[in-house]
């Protein structure tokens, strides 16, 4: 149930849309006199429908209540994210004051009778006990609102012809029953000629259908084995909130969203919207695979390496340094909002298919060849003892702060990993010099391979342990990504600690 705030003429007006976790009216608390409520359609909308609300009416921010791509329902997640002006998530000073406010607040009013047709487009008006009178309710299509977006930024008459023209490809799109569905069915089946029946599970669903809405090879298998026989050339699956895609070729080819970012960089030239715009700048997430990096140095596009988070992009994007982003678990985006996108990552893919008529495998494969591939894996282990994970990410941090540790060669198999740096991953924004401390231990080898450690979720339920993988081959790029080398504990001077590096 996302809600947005703007003020104008010394009035205030709030935008609210329902994700997928509905919420009473009557019971959400606002700190403004609201004069005017606009309201998604079904009280449904996206994330980057969101922000692209939010910035289409000038909005002061906007409250998400989501589940995002985790379990929803009753007796799944719910969270609540404010994102501010530039539809982008709120920075840590927002949420800090947020914070501080909300432990001195000692009552809230409620209007539980205020009644909203949600199902019927335009204007409703109410007389409540404000000094706004009457109390405005609009209805509103905010898929539409993204689709023309979307239109300024894809040739949509190309992408058609890819869907539904005389040599058409075919698709295969999961929603998994997630807010998404309603956007593919009206943009890709609709608008651009996919047949219905290219569009799965696009019925949005309170609790996701039972399932976890998280587009990878784990929670969207369903997607992966319906594309294994070939009768389609392209696959996506889709998030909870529609800000998350995993992309698949003919066969289900599984393309990783590190690569997935990097061959959009490439070919970033074949979205129209970049060739009037020019590009700024690219970015990724600490975590993510430095595949991007790869395409920047070809490209002389400034890099930035940045924390896990999409605000440290958004900020990047309103001082019109970056123009394209992504992060290794499965967001990608461009400058059009500042939210992660999965249809218009989706929408990307096709724009380049189109463009270069081959295959997803063909294009990634010209990839490799051209820049060497980064094999990536993330390894996740939670409801992990918080004193015990505490512990060793402190040992594992000493451990490499010791000079020593740099230099030291590694043998795995026939080939030598030298470590070339270690530290502790700390960022300084260049538009505020803002500095971002402790965001994850980084092991970098001579070749430009790295492991990452990261700690996260000190809740309740325990710890989460995340250790990423990225491992760059020139040669060998063509290999199974199911074989993997592994660094022994023994050969290496950690305790209770695990290396993997594969190929």
């Amino acid at each position: 149930t996302p809600l947005t705030f703007r003020k104008k003429h010394n009035t205030s007006n709030l935008i609210l849309s329902g994700i997928h976790t509905p919420a009473p009216l009557g019971y959400i608390k606002m700190q403004v006199h609201v004069g005017r409520l606009i309201i998604g359609h079904n009280g449904i909308m996206s994330t980057p429908a969101i922000s692209c609300v939010i910035r289409k009416y000038k909005a002061i921010g906007g409250i998400i209540l989501t589940a995002s791509h985790n379990p929803g329902g009753p007796d799944g997640d719910f969270g609540i994210k404010f994102n501010t002006a530039d539809g982008g998530p709120a920075k840590e000073g927002v949420t800090n004051k947020i914070f501080q406010i909300s432990r001195t607040m000692e009552e809230f009013a409620i209007c539980p009778r205020l009644r909203v047709d949600l199902t019927t487009l335009g204007r409703q008006t109410f007389d409540l006990e404000n000094k706004f009178k009457p109390f405005t309710v609009e209805i509103v299509d905010s898929v539409e609102s993204y689709a023309n977006l979307l239109r300024n930024i894809f040739d949509f008459a190309l992408l058609k012809e890819l869907l539904s023209g005389k040599n058409h490809i075919k698709l295969r799109l999961d929603g998994m029953h997630g807010v998404v569905g309603p956007y593919v069915r009206r943009i890709m089946c609709e608008e651009l000629g996919c047949p219905a029946n290219s569009a799965i599970n696009c019925v949005p669903m309170e609790d996701f259908g039972g399932q976890h809405p998280d587009p990878n090879l784990t929670y969207a298998a369903d997607l992966v084995d319906s594309m294994r026989d070939g009768q389609c050339d392209f696959g996506a699956a889709f998030d909870g909130d529609g800000d998350r895609s995993m992309i698949l070729g003919k066969h289900g080819f599984f393309v990783t969203p590190s690569d997935s970012v990097a061959v959009i960089a490439d070919n970033i030239f074949c979205i129209p919207y970049f060739q009037h715009t020019g590009v700024r700048g690219f970015a990724r997430s600490m975590p993510t695979s430095a595949a991007l990096d790869r395409v920047a140095k070809a490209t002389k596009i400034e890099l930035y390496e940045t924390p896990t988070g999409w605000k440290f992009f958004g900020n990047l994007m309103d001082a019109g340094r970056l123009s394209l982003c992504g992060e290794e678990s499965f967001g990608t985006g461009g400058d059009h909002i500042r939210e992660k996108d999965g249809l218009w990552a989706v929408l990307a893919w096709l724009s380049i298919l189109a463009t270069r008529r081959q295959s997803v495998e063909d294009i990634l494969k010209d990839h490799w060849l051209k820049y060497g591939r980064n094999y990536f894996t993330r390894y996740d282990y939670e409801n992990v003892d918080i004193d015990a994970a505490c512990e060793m990410m402190e040992d594992l941090e000493l451990m490499i702060a010791d000079k020593a540790f740099v230099k030291q060669r590694f043998a795995v198999e026939d080939k030598i990993y030298q470590v070339e740096k270690a530290d502790t991953f700390e960022y300084t924004d260049p538009v505020d010099s803002t500095i971002s401390r402790n965001q994850g231990l980084r092991i970098i080898f001579s070749d430009g391979s790295r492991i990452i450690y990261r700690l996260s979720g000190t809740g309740s339920d325990g710890a989460t342990v995340r250790i990423y993988i990225d491992s760059y081959e020139r040669e060998h790029i063509f290999e199974d990504t199911q074989k993997r080398r592994y660094i022994s504990c023994q050969k290496l001077p950690f305790s209770n600690v695990f290396l993997f590096c594969f190929f």
